[in-house]
């Protein structure tokens, strides 16, 4: 018995001491405080008592068991890695970028990102078929991208909206398309002037990096509104908003990828979200889609200043100390060698930290402020020399400020720089117009033309006994503009022909219904009316097979019937 205690004892000590479950240190970092402490002991709660008759003993509750006993495995330790465990569902959530994660949030995106097979085709075309083409976009992207993503921010709009700039032109101001889409934005006529964008002979700012990407801000800002999805707004931006609410209308979907199932986009259209998302995965990423070593060009800076009209190029670089090819590039919205001759002055831009040169070089440089410029717009049978004459100045200086010389031939609507001594100026008038000695010399009158259903370009012009060059040019019109009723022209006319205009806009133009007699024909009743058959044709959406009948109602802008 006295063996037995003493066994007993030794064994007591030895758990007490050595703990059932080894450690090589006092306390792992993957130690956790036991949340209620277990009693181990290798004897039962009986044969304690019988050992121990005087001590209280520990029992085990009646759902614990002893834990199985294991070899140890080795403990492995992950130093900086402490992730938090939550014992909520993890089925939702939302991925936040540390602000200290610069090569995520360098990657994140603020449009919504689709990838399907149509995405995956263009990322596969871009790095393949289309490699060289896409490298020059990302290489031309550092110089626009850095702004244009700043203009988008002000506006309020996701700033990778970039990336539909990068498909529409690959950035370049001078991309020209078959629909006459122009610039790194690709405005047609219509759409620019609509949000601001000037397109005449002497300018076209749907080239200006930075006023094309403030107008389409404003035009995705107003897609936006419309359509509330960023697909459907890219794809009105690409088809036109009506295409796009039209075809919503007719398959009864708000989802742009159900509506590319159907035949009613085209290929184009239906192409372009696809390749905007694609484009936008490539860029902001290239080196993991293969597109390394990349020679990015540095991003467009500028400052701008004020210079006057008619000012030639060459003297703007010169005052900067710059070519004249750099002012160009920074300046893609002038066609013609000189700043506009329309306008009291004009904001150019120069390199940037240049304007102090400029401005210390530019009065040195500047002609003196001794004329004034004209824009004369070549009729059928102008000469360089009748228009010298015309205008009473010596035929060089027009041959020099037009880089033209003495053989060389006009064109029909061509817009001429005519430079006008101070002198001279009161003197020259209207070119139409001969004013007698004793009236006051006086210029052409402008009146207002509000058009009217039918009319265009030519027929206004040619009823207003102008030119249509000039016509476009007084309202910075390209001369394929559709016109829509209701909007107004100004048009110049000499002072002696503003009653017969005025009488034609009053009462000659005024619309009548004429109801077709009995062996009426077309011909009888233009020639009563003072119209032309071809105009009644067009004011009723006539063709040559059509014909009219007794009873029929024919639209006509009345002018007075001949007795």
């Amino acid at each position: 018995m006295a063996k037995l205690i003493c066994a007993g004892l030794i064994l007591f000590l030895a758990s007490a001491c050595l703990p059932g479950v080894p450690s090589l240190t006092s306390k792992s970092q993957f130690d956790t405080a036991p949340t209620e402490e277990t009693f181990i002991s290798l004897f039962t709660p009986s044969e304690l008592e019988e050992l121990f008759p005087d001590q209280s003993v520990p029992t085990l509750p009646n759902d614990v068991s002893p834990p199985p006993v294991s070899s140890p495995e080795p403990k492995i330790a992950m130093r900086g890695l402490s992730l938090p465990i939550s014992d909520e569902s993890s089925d939702d959530f939302t991925l936040e970028i540390l602000p200290g994660d610069l090569n995520r949030k360098k990657n994140a995106f603020d449009i919504p990102i689709v990838i399907n097979e149509k995405v995956e085709y263009f990322l596969n075309y871009f790095q393949t078929t289309g490699r060289r083409v896409f490298s020059n976009w990302l290489a031309r992207s550092g110089k626009y991208i850095p702004f244009m993503r700043d203009v988008l921010k002000e506006k309020g709009l996701p700033e990778d909206l970039v990336y539909l700039a990068m498909i529409e032109s690959g950035f370049n101001p001078y991309a020209y398309s078959r629909a006459k889409a122009m610039g790194p934005w690709q405005f047609i006529y219509l759409t620019g002037k609509r949000y601001g964008l000037k397109s005449n002979w002497w300018v076209d700012e749907r080239r200006d990096p930075e006023k094309s990407t403030i107008a389409a801000a404003q035009y995705l800002k107003d897609l936006y509104d419309m359509f509330e999805c960023w697909y459907l707004a890219a794809a009105g931006y690409n088809a036109g908003e009506n295409k796009i609410a039209n075809g919503m209308k007719r398959y009864r979907t708000e989802d742009f990828w159900e509506l590319t199932k159907y035949k009613y986009l085209k290929q184009e259209t239906k192409h372009y979200v696809p390749q905007m998302i694609a484009a936008a995965l490539l860029a902001k990423d290239p080196e993991k889609y293969g597109f390394i070593d990349i020679e990015y060009q540095d991003p467009l800076q500028y400052d701008k200043v004020m210079v006057p009209p008619a000012m030639d190029l060459k003297y703007i670089a010169k005052a900067c100390e710059i070519s004249i090819e750099e002012l160009r590039d920074l300046n893609p919205e002038l066609r013609r060698w000189c700043t506009p001759p329309d306008v009291t002055e004009y904001e150019i831009k120069i390199p940037f930290g240049k304007r102090d040169l400029f401005l210390k070089n530019f009065e040195s440089l500047r002609p003196q402020a001794t004329t004034s410029f004209k824009t004369h717009v070549v009729k059928k049978g102008d000469t360089l020399q009748q228009i010298a004459r015309l205008y009473k100045v010596d035929l060089d200086p027009i041959l020099q400020i037009n880089r033209l010389d003495r053989k060389s031939r006009l064109s029909i609507g061509m817009n001429l720089v005519v430079p006008i001594p101070k002198e001279k100026e009161i003197k020259t008038g209207s070119l139409a117009l001969k004013t007698p000695v004793e009236k006051k010399p006086s210029g052409p009158q402008e009146i207002t033309y509000t058009i009217k259903e039918g009319d265009t370009l030519w027929s206004i012009a040619n009823e207003m006994r102008v030119n249509i060059g000039a016509l476009t040019s007084w309202n910075n019109l390209h001369p394929e503009t559709k016109l829509m009723p209701g909007d107004q022209l100004k048009i110049k006319v000499a002072e002696d022909d503003v009653p017969s205009v005025a009488s034609l806009e009053m009462g000659r133009t005024k619309e009548i219904i004429y109801v077709v007699k009995a062996g009426d024909s077309l011909y009888k009743i233009a020639n009563k009316y003072n119209v032309t058959v071809s105009e009644i044709k067009r004011w009723n959406n006539l063709n040559g097979s059509d014909r009219i009948y007794p009873s029929d109602r024919l639209k006509l802008r009345a002018k007075v019937p001949k007795p």
